[in-house]
């Protein structure tokens, strides 16, 4: 059994020559929906101390009131329920961040299901950014300008059935009935998983661990 804070082996290697190279990186892990992404970040975190901060893409949902503008309210992690572009901008301000400059981004808080603008201080003096989402790897519309900030982009893949539950058992701890969280998964996760999947070869590196942590 593989332990929730454990690395994949060979990621502490790649991300200790990333950070060797003496010059700001920026790490990029993408996977599907409930796939571990945040849990491996915070696994490296852990690994690498000051060496490393992370930054989560989730920050840039758009605010729940626009997405009920927009009528997207009811497809909420979906590609276009995000401010890509502002995304975008937030890495190649962290890519060429000046020395003593401190950068604010924006922290998704799951308990409110709203974004925090400002919750996130990006130090000039850390070597690694490590950035974690769903949509890292897509090729369309504005997502596809983040494979070219980053330096190297990670995909992780683990088991469809593990996954499901894990997001199941988040939705229903976030407050969903468990009809409720099935039909969420149904109609909203599994299309967006599926769009993911089928961009993992754009990754570096794609990492097989069927019971690596959560997300």
């Amino acid at each position: 059994m593989v332990q929730k804070n454990s690395l994949p082996p060979g990621a502490l290697q790649r991300v200790q020559a990333l950070i060797a190279s003496g010059q700001r990186k920026i790490l990029g892990i993408a996977a599907a929906p409930g796939a571990g992404k945040s849990t491996l970040a915070e696994a490296l975190l852990k690994a690498l101390g000051a060496q490393a901060q992370v930054v989560p893409m989730d920050g840039f949902h758009l605010a729940n009131s626009e997405l009920q503008r927009l009528g997207r309210a009811a497809r909420k992690g979906a590609p276009d329920t995000f401010d890509a572009m502002g995304y975008v901008n937030l890495l190649r301000r962290i890519q060429g961040q000046q020395p003593g400059e401190t950068i604010y981004a924006p922290e998704y808080r799951r308990e409110l299901e709203e974004g925090i603008a400002g919750a996130i201080a990006i130090d000039a003096n850390t070597p690694l950014i490590i950035t974690e989402g769903n949509y890292l790897l897509l090729d369309e519309g504005a997502w596809a300008e983040v494979c070219g900030v980053l330096d190297e982009t990670w995909f992780l893949d683990i088991d469809s059935t593990l996954r499901q539950q894990r997001l199941l058992e988040r939705h229903i701890r976030f407050g969903r009935s468990r009809e409720a969280a099935l039909a969420w998964i149904a109609s909203t996760d599994e299309p967006n998983a599926q769009r993911i999947e089928r961009h993992r070869d754009r990754a570096d590196w794609i990492i097989n661990r069927g019971n690596f942590g959560q997300n």
